[in-house]
């Protein structure tokens, strides 16, 4: 059964040093706020997983939280590349990353092993690339009932699982809509799971093609209003596509990003 916590008491609790952890959303949804509180709580030693990660994964790894990452595409989208990113990769600042890539199709249907419980998925997606041979887990696999040469990919079970909602119910009940990506996936394949939402409700009305994530599959919601901003929760906001350009010219400076990181993350403090 979820707990309604603090998102700080929420961090705090089920996000540890060395965890896997994965804050998926697809354009919409993307929960920066619990990001930044992880920036805050000074997570170290991360293995951050995301088939795609974004702007809130080049502040998380410049902020020196991540040694690993687990990807299948990265850039900040309608901009251009993640500088931080860049940075880690290119020159071990503030730290080396170690990379991951598997396709989009890879990194989905890896959580969809997790969550039913499957050791590794099996797909054709990886054909005609060079990922299999720089990738140990992308593994050529026979179907024992054809003979076809297909490609496995093992379950991916993160620690924690991070989203970003439109409402909750004071049980802990999760509903979201509109473009909504791997969540329910990665939550269902996750060991403990976080769900930051814009609103608390008494009762979930029901909404064309939502998702509804029952109480007993999620660890803790946090009410945090604006907790996907930049990105945006329909129904609720909109994106700020300021953000997004502002950001570019933020991380390509390692000194102007440090100063935003003082300014808007370290001083500002977890959401009321």
């Amino acid at each position: 059964m979820a707990r309604i916590m603090s998102l700080r008491d929420a961090v705090a609790e089920l996000v540890r040093d060395g965890d896997t952890v994965a804050l998926e959303g697809f354009t919409h949804l993307i929960p920066f706020a619990a990001g930044h509180e992880i920036i805050r709580q000074g997570r170290r030693d991360l293995t951050l997983v995301r088939m795609t990660p974004d702007v809130v994964y080049d502040q998380l790894i410049g902020a020196g939280c991540a040694a690993r990452l687990v990807f299948s595409w990265g850039g900040n989208p309608g901009v251009g590349s993640l500088h931080r990113f860049r940075d880690a990769v290119e020159h071990g600042w503030p730290g080396p990353l170690e990379l991951e890539e598997h396709s989009h199709a890879g990194m989905a249907n890896r959580y969809v092993a997790g969550a039913s419980g499957l050791p590794f998925a099996v797909l054709r997606g990886y054909r005609g690339t060079d990922l299999v041979e720089r990738t140990a887990t992308i593994a050529p696999i026979t179907c024992p009932f054809t003979g076809e040469e297909l490609t496995a990919v093992p379950a991916l079970r993160p620690d924690v699982t991070v989203v970003h909602a439109q409402r909750a119910d004071r049980q802990g009940n999760v509903q979201l809509w509109g473009i909504t990506g791997v969540q329910k996936e990665a939550v269902l394949a996750a060991h403990r799971s976080l769900v930051t939402v814009e609103e608390l409700v008494d009762e979930l009305t029901p909404v064309p093609g939502d998702v509804v994530l029952p109480s007993w599959v999620v660890t803790a919601v946090a009410h945090v209003p604006g907790g996907a901003h930049p990105s945006y929760a329909q129904g609720y906001s909109v994106r700020d596509n300021e953000a997004y350009r502002r950001w570019d010219a933020v991380s390509r400076d390692r000194d102007a990003f440090t100063a935003w990181l003082d300014a808007d993350v370290l001083a500002a403090g977890a959401p009321a």
